[in-house]
């Protein structure tokens, strides 16, 4: 028994099929076109996370300045009364 009740040699049945129908150079190209488009998708992901956290980085960064000249003007304010 292999996967999902198809056995070893059901298996290599079908991969000789394939193997005939498209040949090995077709399926070779169709593995890099396929392992290309992985690649590129993850470092899609990966590249929309960092500016997540670029952007996140930048609203804290604004924040804190927010707040910071927040402070200044109120300790003006005290020390002008």
């Amino acid at each position: 028994m292999g996967l999902g009740g198809i056995s070893f040699w059901q298996l290599a049945i079908i991969l000789a099929i394939v193997v005939l129908l498209f040949g090995t150079k077709k399926l070779r190209n169709i593995g890099s076109d396929l392992g290309g488009a992985v690649k590129g998708f993850k470092k899609a992901m990966n590249d929309s996370t960092d500016d997540a956290k670029q952007i996140d980085q930048q609203e804290d960064a604004a924040f804190t300045a927010e707040d910071t000249d927040q402070q200044a003007k109120s300790e003006t304010d005290k020390a002008d009364k």
